[in-house]
């Protein structure tokens, strides 16, 4: 079967979907341009971060990691280990999409999906009309791509600006990353399994005992990921 043609409505009607994400990234990738900046990376260095791994909440960690002095190969694992999930994310929704081939690149595919993005895209991927599912989904991940960048270059570019001339700004963005640290705490207790959450934790903490803090925290990472994905397998297997 031949794949669908990918149609301008289908596009713009994803990205008009979008719109709802890429209002709550813009702010959220601000903070990231910000808090790179005040981490001492530069604004390009910021911005191509956002472009390059385009990985939300990880790209805090990893800003917090490399300003603790972490080596390149506990920042990846990491990184890594913060988006195991997308493992089960990524065959769900190639499901959805419709037989024949992709329009694009498996792995580009891959690297634009995000939590927002596919809980989107599953809602509303099967009440579409086949041929339009693919344009769609572009569009949806390519709004959201694009505020997550924008929000990214604003941020950086202006705490660059804003740093070199207000001393008092850089102490006031000292409390933007434990800020956000905890604000993304709450917000997992909030989505996540208590379970998953509460053992990434006592992971951590007991390592913390045996190891620097940045091996612990991959250590905790390693376990809050094994767990999720036990529990999403679970999740899976009983439908």
């Amino acid at each position: 079967m031949s794949t669908p043609a990918v149609t301008r409505h289908a596009v713009l009607q994803g990205l008009t979907h979008s719109l709802s994400i890429a209002l709550g990234y813009f702010p959220v990738a601000f903070s990231f341009g910000l808090m790179a900046i005040q981490a001492g990376f530069s604004p390009l260095l910021a911005i191509m971060t956002s472009v390059v791994v385009y990985a939300g909440a990880a790209q805090f960690v990893l800003v917090a990691l490399a300003a603790a002095g972490a080596g390149p190969f506990s920042i990846i694992g990491t990184i890594l280990l913060m988006n195991v999930r997308h493992l089960f994310y990524g065959p769900s929704i190639l499901d959805k999409l419709g037989q024949g081939a992709p329009l694009l690149p498996a792995p580009l595919l891959a690297f634009w999906l995000t939590d927002e993005v596919y809980a989107a895209s599953v809602s509303r991927l099967d009440s579409m009309a086949p041929a339009d599912r693919q344009g769609w989904y572009l569009g949806m991940q390519l709004g959201a791509y694009a505020s997550w960048v924008g929000g990214t270059i604003l941020g950086a570019l202006l705490g660059q600006q804003l740093g070199q001339q207000s001393a008092w700004l850089n102490q006031t963005l000292d409390f933007v990353l434990p800020s956000l640290f905890m604000a993304l705490l709450l917000e997992m207790f909030r989505h996540a399994r208590l379970q998953v959450t509460l053992g990434a934790m006592l992971s951590t903490a007991l390592l913390l005992w045996l190891l620097p803090a940045h091996y612990a925290m991959l250590g905790g990472l390693a376990a809050g990921a094994l767990l999720g994905a036990l529990y999403t397998g679970r999740a899976h297997g009983a439908r």
